[in-house]
């Protein structure tokens, strides 16, 4: 698109990691992008205005919700404007020359070699070893140039390092995928909003602890037909077993059910925030 010559995105890990696939499913292969090695510095950097925007992992099909970025969102105040989904497809990837045979340890990210258990069943003599990105440990491999080492990453990194796939889509599950949020400090406005398309608006709150609280909280929602496609708690760290909860329901913020559905909520919370309204990138 247009805009992203002036879009520069911040995300985790390296060139080649599964982040970095979703900026460029956003804004295309010619986008500004900044790594990080911490989810925090990706957040800290948006927040800076180091950059624009910043792609963060969200939810992961197999696994569920990556709990340290909605903590982040919130802190921060960031406005969700956008949604993508990749393919999480993991490749064995070794240094040119070297063979499968030669191979004792395999570095990746822990999620990732946790997402391959049954290839590590299928060959006990090779070991595990954490590192804190999947193209990282490949860039990293490229370098230290270890004659026993092999990584688990994508194809991408695969190619932007010049490493060999030795064994390709070694994940345990076929239907792993990730959701991905774009994030930017303010919420733009849907401008090209049509009721016929396809959004999602997210949101938090937290009730009081009685009882029928949450019941009536979601009746906002079912009283106007209105989807959820998540509902999740996350505790209150200032407040033992006390709890928000993060919703995410079909529709604009600009659509009258939508609206009329977060005032009334608002009537029946004690906290309510509108993380954002986006229409999901395919």
């Amino acid at each position: 698109m247009s805009e992203a010559s002036v879009v520069s995105v911040a995300f985790q890990g390296e060139p080649g990691a599964f982040s970095f696939s979703a900026a460029r499913k956003f804004f295309g292969p010619e986008i500004h992008v900044q790594p990080f090695e911490q989810f925090r510095q990706v957040f800290e950097a948006l927040a800076a205005g180091i950059v624009t925007h910043a792609v963060v992992p969200i939810e992961n099909s197999l696994y569920g919700s990556i709990h340290e970025n909605y903590d982040h969102i919130l802190q921060h105040g960031f406005k969700i404007t956008g949604e993508t989904t990749i393919r999480i497809a993991h490749q064995l990837i070794t240094r040119p020359g070297t063979s499968f045979e030669d191979i004792r340890r395999v570095f990746s990210h822990p999620v990732a070699l946790d997402q391959c258990r049954q290839f590590f069943r299928e060959f006990p003599h090779l070991t595990p070893v954490s590192f804190y990105d999947t193209a990282g440990s490949v860039k990293m491999l490229m370098q230290q140039q270890f004659p026993d080492a092999a990584a688990i990453a994508s194809e991408a990194a695969a190619e932007i390092y010049g490493g060999l796939i030795l064994k390709k889509n070694i994940e345990d599950n076929e239907n792993n995928s990730t959701r991905f949020f774009l994030l930017t400090k303010q919420m733009k406005r849907a401008e090209k909003f049509h009721s016929a398309d396809f959004w999602k608006t997210s949101l938090v709150f937290a009730t009081a602890n009685a009882p029928g609280a949450l019941f009536k909280a979601m009746a906002c929602f079912a009283l106007r037909d209105l989807n959820l496609t998540k509902i999740e708690s996350r505790p209150i760290r200032e407040k033992p077993w006390e709890y928000l909860f993060y919703v995410d329901v079909v529709g604009c913020i600009q659509d009258r059910s939508v609206r009329k559905a977060i005032h009334h909520l608002g009537e029946l919370t004690s906290f309510l925030k509108v993380l954002g309204s986006y229409r999901p990138t395919t």
